[in-house]
């Protein structure tokens, strides 16, 4: 009797079941990980965001101030506040002036701050300083 060898197809062989576990638990250690990253890089994009936004209330505010003075108005010698719309968000502000020594010039400090709804938990904020001429001769 003549015995044949088995042939075997080693391309037809699929992995063992220690291998495939493994793999899955490299897979489920590596996956929050990524997950974490993500939050945290979209909650970074959307601070960013915030933070651009009450940047550009400053600076239409800063505008705003720099009209005035250039039609001949003055400012206020008292902090004032008031809100403004940007991107479909209200925002607040808020102005103080500050005397420089330099006679015409004052320093004017303008805060912003997201107005928080009940959706929100922190609140975006930008302070810009900036040196207007305005005239006054002390």
């Amino acid at each position: 009797m003549i015995r044949r060898a088995r042939q075997t197809n080693d391309s037809a062989q699929g992995f063992t079941l220690v291998e495939v576990m493994v793999a899955m638990a490299v897979v489920a250690v590596a996956m929050p990980a990524l997950l974490f990253a993500l939050v945290q890089q979209l909650d970074g994009t959307a601070y960013l965001r915030e933070r651009t936004l009450a940047s550009w209330v400053a600076a239409n505010k800063l505008s705003e101030l720099e009209l005035v003075l250039a039609s001949g108005g003055e400012l206020p010698r008292e902090p004032f506040e008031g809100e403004s719309t940007l991107a479909g968000r209200d925002w607040r502000w808020r102005v103080n002036r500050q005397p420089t020594q330099l006679p015409g010039f004052t320093r004017v400090t303008i805060a912003v701050e997201a107005k928080l709804d009940a959706t929100d938990e922190s609140s975006a904020q930008h302070r810009l300083s900036a040196f207007v001429v305005t005239g006054d001769q002390r």
